[in-house]
C-alpha cells in the first residue's frame, strides 16, 4: 500500500501541468484581494463568487488534465504489471489510488477555503452558511468528475476520457434548462426520458449552490442532507463499476 501511496505522490508531483495550474490559482487569489476595488457592483458578490468559480475552475482542469493521465500512464507504461505483480488485489489498487487522490484534493481545497475565509474576514465579509456548504459540495462535486476519470479510464482513450466527463460534467449542470425546455413541448415522453436521464447523471446541479447564494438562502437542512447522502451513494456506485471493469480488463504485455 505504501509503494502505491509513493508512486501517487511522484507522479503528482512531475506533472509541470499541475505547477502552471498552481501559479495561475495564486495569481488569480492575489487578484481578487484587489477585486472589490476594481468594480462598481458589490465587491462581496464579487470576491465571493470570483473566489468559489476560481476554486471549482482550478480542480475542474486539474482532474481532467492531470489526474485523468494518471491511471492511463500506469496502463500505457505497462508500470500496472510491476505494480499487480505484488501482493495486492486490483481493487486494493483502484481504492488506494483514489484515495490518494482525493486526499490531495481535499488537502489543497482545504488551504485554498482558508485562504478565501481569511480574504473574507480581511474585507469584514460575512461568512455564511451558504458559502461553508458551497466549498464542501464543490468538494463533492470534484470527487464524483474524479470517480468517472477513473472509471472511463479503464476501457477508454486519455482524450475520450476527458471529452466523456466533460459532456457529463456539464450536461449534469443543464437539467434544469432541458426541462424547462422539455416543458414547452408538452411532450410527456421527452419529459419523462429527460427525468430519467437526471437520475442517471451525477446530481451537480443539486451541489451547485454557489450559483444561488445571493438570490435564494432558504435552504431547509434536508436540502444539504439529502445531497450529501445522494453523492456519496453515487460515488460508491461508480466506484463499483470501475471496480468491476477493472478486475475484468485484460492487460497486454
Amino acid at each position: 500500500m505504501l509503494n502505491i501511496a509513493l508512486n501517487t505522490f511522484r507522479e503528482i508531483t512531475r506533472n509541470k501541468f499541475l505547477y502552471l495550474i498552481v501559479f495561475f490559482a495564486f495569481v488569480f487569489i492575489l487578484f481578487s484581494i484587489s477585486l472589490g476595488k476594481l468594480t462598481i457592483w458589490d465587491d462581496s458578490k464579487i470576491i465571493v463568487d470570483f473566489w468559489l468559480a476560481m476554486i471549482e475552475m482550478f480542480w475542474f482542469l486539474s482532474v481532467l488534465f492531470v489526474w485523468s493521465q494518471l491511471l492511463f500512464k500506469e496502463i500505457e507504461w505497462k508500470t500496472i504489471f510491476l505494480i499487480l505483480s505484488k501482493p495486492i488485489k486490483r481493487y486494493e489498487f483502484i481504492l488506494w489510488k483514489l484515495l490518494w487522490f482525493s486526499l490531495c484534493i481535499l488537502l489543497i481545497i482545504a488551504l485554498q477555503s482558508l485562504l478565501f475565509l481569511i480574504v473574507l474576514f480581511i474585507k469584514d465579509i460575512e461568512i455564511t452558511k451558504l458559502i461553508l456548504f458551497s466549498l464542501f459540495f464543490t468538494f463533492l462535486k470534484l470527487e464524483i468528475l474524479l470517480s468517472f476519470v477513473f472509471f472511463f479510464s479503464t476501457f477508454m482513450s486519455n482524450i475520450l476520457t476527458i471529452l466523456v466527463s466533460v459532456m457529463i460534467y456539464f450536461i449534469s449542470h443543464s437539467f434544469s434548462l432541458l426541462l424547462d425546455l422539455v416543458w414547452t413541448t408538452k411532450n410527456i415522453l421527452a419529459i419523462n426520458a429527460t427525468k430519467i436521464l437526471q437520475l442517471i447523471f451525477p446530481p451537480l446541479e443539486a451541489l451547485n449552490i454557489k450559483d444561488v447564494i445571493w438570490s435564494f438562502t432558504d435552504f431547509k437542512p434536508f436540502y444539504f442532507l439529502f445531497n450529501t447522502f445522494y453523492s456519496f451513494a453515487y460515488l460508491f456506485l461508480i466506484i463499483l463499476f470501475t471496480i468491476f471493469i477493472f478486475n475484468k480488463k485484460k492487460f497486454e504485455n
